[in-house]
This record gives structure tokens, C-alpha cells and sequence, in this order.
């Protein structure tokens, strides 16, 4: 293998070329559906379908018929990972690298067949599948070469007669739980993260998506990786919960909702009998977002960005705007404006193009959202909702924007999933950054202001993971914006980062004393 070259974002496709449409519609002809999606554990695949997946779109047509893993599944797969695991973790990192940027390199090749894919099973419009497919595949290219610096450890004090190194070393099986909404990024993140280091990992994609979890698994397994390190568990959360507690599953890396992870953190801390280790837990778990407008903001960048972090993928991103913080010298005006830009919003199915607002994913997550949004007309007012735009099939939920909200109304503080936007007005910036503080979630959030002073003030203030000045607050990208939240939004240093593969590994110092006494012949 060349020396790699230094990292670069895998660019998006320009949407507006024909070229490019064309490019992805051949994906959609490619796509043979239903799927068949099997629990994988080693060389062995167990087909069924007792888990259905089907387009959020149009819940009538099947895109995946999965097997559903159950408890000796769960075994059968970490016992096949704790045995591929010394020879896996044995690999020079480089060899390890090679693996990762040869599936970057078939997903590539597979690129629009893997947004279409995505298209169809979590109903992603077809410019935020392709963003997700880059995504997956920078999470390849970045760990690759992250592990490459890894391997080469850090420099610890020298002294005469004694020699210090410090390496980091694989810890073993890792357990990876992921979510619908970015179905191959996030999972291949996470998957990858742990492969690259030398740990061997199962993949519990989520229930909504686990034809894009096979194809993460089919992607990876191609390019070199053994079957043994590497299997696929499709089910439910009692798959999920198997795995956090199995007692020879070493790290835990889950992205989700808040509940799901803090009870993955609870069943990680207690120790099983028989355990050799502790568990170490890698956790994304949502947010609240606000995004603060002051009173000098350029409400011309400030609109649209708003816009598109709040109802972009229907606010399906942990990531998205859910509350605006307005200084009351602006409240009105922009409260006019977001609403008038909610009335030109694209609602529609995820495969037409340049729809701006698809489906949510499921049933379920429609009537959630619907029920926040009926105790928004009982406790405030509904400032703009594109009720008239709703196609007739689909799980679609109409993009909407409240105000006059109560400050104790769960809509300010509860994670909501969807494409509803509350407006609230502020004294000033302190008086934002204090309803700020009273959140317990800390993700991402927003400011718009012409002030640098200003700018410090929120920076200092401001509890969140990843704060966006005069911007979008989503479409965080790998090695630029490391991503990744505080408080109950998440534990650990930040996917796509410099740190974030220490998650998956041990530390180790040797000290040897070189003043040797003779001569060993």
C-alpha cells in the first residue's frame, strides 16, 4: 500500500446538473427489492422475515424482509468475534487501513445503489442520501488513517537509563447500536472506528433500517475484512440489550434516543459475573437545539439557514434546530419571515427531487410529533404550517413553526424528532444563554450576530458539543467539525475527530531500563 494521501472530504454531488440526477436514478433501477436481509455471523446466514422494513413514503411497498437475531444469535456472534480478535488486533495497523480504504472504494462504486437505498428505506431526500453515503465513506478513509497515527503512539519523557513508550492496544469485542436516520454513516462510523483499531464488531443496525446495516456489513466484509470480526444482528431492542450486557462485550458504541442510552450506560456499569473487564460506553443521544438570533443579526442569512436546520429531512437529525431564541428587537420580524419561508418549503416523497420535507420515518414517530403539535395550538399559536402540501400516502407531518409558547411547555425542552420549530423572544443574549443553560441536553447550537464581543459572550457561555456561528447548525463534516454532545446529549470525545478512536482502545507504557550490566551472547 502507497503512503496515503492527506484527507479529503468526499464531495457531494451537484444536484442541479442532470448528469448527476441521472447518476443516482440508476441506483433507484439497480435496487431489487424487496431485500433479504439475514443474521450473519461468520460464514453463516440465517434469512427470514420476521422484521419488515418498508418505504416511510409509501408504507405499502417492502423493502427489506429481515431474520430477527435472538439471544443465541447474540452469543454465537460475540464468541465468533472473541475468536477472530487475536489475529484481527495482531494486524499492523496499516494492514487494518488498507481494509477500510478498500470498502471506502466500493462504496464509492456503490454509491448510487446506497442512496437510493436510503432513499427508500428511511425515505432521506436524494441530496441528504448522497451527503450520507460521503459521510460513510470519509468515516472510512479518516479512521484509516487515524489509525495509521495511533499505532505510532505518543512521546513520554526520556531520561538516561531508561526507555518510556506508550502504545494503545485493542480491547476486544465491540458491540455497535445504530440508528435510521443517517442508516450508513453512523454505522459505518462506529463499525469502522472499532475495526480499524483491531477490535472485532457486531452491527445491530436499527429495526426501521436494516437493509442499509447489511450493506454496511456487505461493504466492509468485501474489502478484507474476516467473517468471524464482523457480524450483523438485525432484530429489536432486546438484541441490543443482549449485547450491552453480554459480559464478553468489551465497548458499547450506540447512537440514539436519550432513554435507550442512558439505560445502554446504567447496564454497562454493572459488572457480570465472569466479566474481565469493565465496559466502556461511546453514547450519542439527541439534543434540543436553539439557535440564538440577536438583535444585529443578518435575519437575510439568518432565514434560511434556520430553515434548513429545523425542517431539512423533517427535523429527523439530532442535529436540528427545534427552538429559536429572537432578542425582542427582531422577534416579530423574524418570526414574519421564518413563516413565509415555511409556506415555499418542497413537501414531498423522499425520490422526487428537491423536496425539501419527506416523510417521518414510521407511524409511530407521525403521531408523537402530531401530538406536540395539538398542544402547541392549545398552549400557543401556530405561526405557519403547510397543512395544504401533504402528499395523500406517507408518513408526512406538516412542517410548522409555534410561538407564545408557556416557558415550562415540554415542546421547549423534550427532543421532539420532527419538523416543528418553536419561536421564543428574549430580553437579550444573557437572557438566551440562560434558557440555554436550563437544558439539560447539550448537542448543537446557534448564533447569529455581527458582534465578535457577542460572539465570545455565547462561546463562553455555551454548554453544547458544537456551536454554529452565522450558519446552519447540521451537515457537520468528518475532520472538520467533529460532532458530538454534552450533558445527556452524549458521552466521549467527538465522532470524526482526533480522539475518537481512544474510545476503542487501551493504553499501555513500557519502561525498560537500558543500563545493562554485561553481555547476553
Amino acid at each position: 500500500m502507497s503512503p496515503l494521501a492527506p484527507f479529503r472530504n468526499e464531495p457531494v454531488l451537484e444536484l442541479r446538473r442532470a448528469a448527476a440526477r441521472e447518476q443516482l436514478a440508476a441506483g433507484m433501477e439497480q435496487l431489487e427489492l424487496p431485500l433479504r436481509v439475514p443474521v450473519w455471523i461468520a460464514d453463516e446466514r440465517r434469512e427470514g422475515d420476521e422484521l419488515v422494513s418498508t418505504d416511510p413514503g409509501a408504507p405499502d411497498r417492502v423493502v427489506a424482509l429481515s431474520a430477527k437475531a435472538t439471544p443465541a444469535d447474540v452469543d454465537a456472534a460475540v464468541e465468533a468475534a472473541g475468536r477472530a480478535f487475536p489475529e484481527w488486533s495482531s494486524r499492523p495497523a496499516r494492514e487494518r487501513a488498507e481494509v477500510l480504504v478498500r470498502a471506502a472504494a466500493l462504496m464509492r462504486e456503490r454509491r448510487a445503489e446506497l442512496a437510493a437505498l436510503a432513499v427508500r428505506e428511511c425515505a432521506k431526500p436524494w441530496d441528504q442520501a448522497d451527503a450520507d453515503v460521503c459521510e460513510a465513506i470519509d468515516f472510512l478513509e479518516f479512521y484509516a488513517r487515524g489509525a495509521l497515527a495511533l499505532e505510532r503512539g505518543k512521546p513520554l519523557f526520556q531520561v538516561p537509563g531508561e526507555r518510556n513508550e506508550l502504545r494503545y492496544a485493542a480491547r476486544g469485542v465491540a458491540a455497535v447500536v445504530s440508528p435510521w436516520n443517517f442508516p450508513l454513516a453512523i454505522p459505518t462510523g462506529m463499525v469502522s472506528a472499532a475495526l480499524a483499531t483491531g477490535n472485532t464488531a457486531i452491527l445491530k443496525p436499527a429495526e426501521q433500517s436494516p437493509g442499509c446495516g447489511l450493506a454496511v456489513v456487505r461493504a466492509l466484509r468485501d474489502a478484507g475484512v474476516p467473517a468471524e470480526a464482523l457480524a450483523l444482528l438485525p432484530g429489536e431492542g432486546d438484541v441490543g440489550a443482549a449485547l450491552v450486557r453480554h459480559p464478553a462485550v468489551a465497548t458499547i458504541a450506540f447512537t440514539g434516543s436519550g432513554p435507550v442510552g442512558l439505560d445502554i450506560v446504567r447496564a454497562a456499569a454493572e459488572v457480570p459475573d465472569g466479566a474481565r473487564q469493565l465496559k466502556r460506553v461511546v453514547a450519542e443521544m439527541g439534543g434540543k437545539n436553539c439557535v440564538i438570533v440577536d438583535s444585529d443579526a443578518d435575519l437575510d442569512d439568518a432565514v434560511p439557514s434556520i430553515v434548513a436546520s429545523a425542517f431539512r429531512y423533517a427535523g429527523q437529525k439530532c442535529s436540528a434546530a427545534a427552538r429559536v431564541l429572537a432578542h425582542e428587537a427582531v422577534h416579530d420580524a423574524l418570526l414574519k419571515r421564518l413563516a413565509g419561508a415555511v409556506e415555499v418549503l418542497q413537501v414531498g416523497q423522499a425520490d422526487a427531487w428537491g423536496t425539501d420535507v419527506p416523510p417521518v420515518i414510521e407511524r409511530e414517530a407521525r403521531e408523537r410529533v402530531e401530538r406536540y403539535r395539538a398542544m402547541a395550538r392549545e398552549t400557543g399559536r401556530v405561526a405557519a404550517a403547510r397543512e395544504d402540501a401533504l402528499p395523500a400516502t406517507g408518513w408526512f407531518v406538516a412542517p410548522t413553526v409555534v410561538a407564545d409558547l408557556p416557558p415550562d411547555s415540554p415542546i421547549l425542552h423534550e427532543e421532539i424528532f420532527g419538523p416543528l420549530l418553536a419561536v421564543e423572544r428574549v430580553r437579550d443574549v444573557e437572557h438566551a444563554c440562560d434558557r440555554v443553560d436550563e437544558l439539560s441536553f447539550a448537542l448543537t447550537g446557534g448564533l447569529f450576530c455581527r458582534n465578535p464581543n457577542t460572539v465570545d459572550y455565547v462561546v463562553r457561555r455555551s454548554p453544547v458539543g458544537n456551536l454554529y456561528v452565522n450558519r446552519e447548525i447540521t451537515g457537520a463534516m468528518v475532520g472538520r467539525q467533529p460532532f458530538g454532545g454534552n450533558r445527556l446529549s452524549g458521552t466521549g470525545t467527538k465522532a470524526g475527530g482526533p480522539d475518537y478512536l481512544l474510545h476503542f482502545v487501551e493504553p499501555q507504557v513500557i519502561t525498560e531500563n537500558t543500563v545493562r550490566h554485561g553481555l547476553v551472547v
